[in-house]
């Protein structure tokens, strides 16, 4: 497996990397965590990031939040905090799991491997790795457990909306009608009040989704079409 390793100090760096060799893994390395990005961006066949928090130019937490807006890869924090509020911080950002320094080389071995076997998993089962459907502005949807983030921030997202936005997401690139779209969502013959219904539906999906509601960029209104997810 190849496995990215991200940390400031080099020598846990090299310690770590000794550590996944003699496995087998193929590793490679990264300093702070706006390069762990860009890496993480180029190389979409890296199977898991072990990373750092307190780190220069942008933190674990911060680049983690940034990897989740594109990329599922699953991710173990290594850090020398131990507050449950640090590790409070480092699920929320997008991490599956916590290592604190100094740690055994055993222990790490063990994580790596539950964690990218949880992986492989969901990956053969073509579960929420492969259906996962990303938008623009950072926006990540899951329609299978039916999950949205946002720049790694979870969105509550109601049941109603989801629906509309896993079927716009899911026929991205083509603008679709009010009628289309109840009929298809609510699963009924569109009336007068239908429109309203949809309208006041999408207004509030737009809140969740858009960084200004009032000019949406996300899902566009095309003029006497409808709504479009590009």
């Amino acid at each position: 497996m190849k496995i990215l390793v991200t940390d400031d100090e080099k020598e846990i760096r090299k310690i770590v990397r000794l550590l996944l060799e003699s496995k087998g893994h193929t590793v490679v390395e990264a300093s702070d965590g706006e390069s762990a990005v860009a890496l993480v961006t180029e190389n979409r066949d890296i199977d898991l990031c072990i990373m750092d928090i307190m780190m220069p130019k942008l933190s674990g937490i911060d680049a983690v939040r940034e990897i989740r807006s594109f990329s599922p890869v699953p991710v173990l924090f290594l850090t020398a905090k131990s507050m449950d509020s640090d590790k409070e911080s480092a699920y929320s950002s997008g991490g599956d799991d916590y290592l604190v320094k100094p740690f055994g080389g055993t222990e790490l071995l063990m994580k790596v491997e539950a964690l990218t076997r949880r992986y492989n998993h969901y990956k053969a089962k073509g579960d929420t790795v492969e259906n996962i459907i990303k938008l623009s502005f950072g926006i990540v949807l899951n329609p299978d457990t039916r999950e949205v983030f946002k720049n790694g921030e979870s969105l509550d997202i109601r049941d109603k909306e989801m629906d509309l936005l896993i079927y716009l997401a899911t026929n991205r690139g083509r603008a679709i009608g009010v009628d289309e779209l109840y009929r298809s969502v609510w699963g009924e013959i569109p009336l007068p009040s239908s429109s309203n219904t949809v309208t006041v539906h999408m207004l509030n999906l737009r809140r969740k989704l858009e960084d200004v509601p009032s000019s949406p960029k996300v899902i566009r209104t095309v003029w006497e079409k409808g709504y479009q997810i590009d």
